[in-house]
């Protein structure tokens, strides 16, 4: 899967302090139950860096389905961590 990224959506995970590379790791990582579909093409996973930070990612597929734009990146919160440590 190719990335695309631009101008907002890399401010965007900036400001929660997450890297490209980061969200790129953590969407090619996915086990099941990841991902998880939202509506209209937006997928969710939560998963791990490769240094053990946990995050959630959204992206959406493009209509290829070979190219994901990332609306959205973070940390997992506390009490996130504790459930994806049980699904896992």
């Amino acid at each position: 899967m190719e990335f695309r990224w631009n101008e907002w959506n890399l401010e965007h995970i900036g400001r929660h302090g997450v890297e490209p590379e980061e969200v790129e790791s953590v969407v090619r990582a996915a086990r099941r139950p990841w991902p998880e579909e939202r509506d209209d093409d937006k997928w969710l996973v939560w998963g791990a860096t490769l240094q053990g930070r946990l995050l959630q990612v959204i992206y959406l597929l493009e209509d290829d389905r070979e190219r994901a734009s990332v609306i959205h990146a973070r940390p997992l919160t506390p009490r996130e961590k504790r459930r994806h440590r049980r699904r896992a």
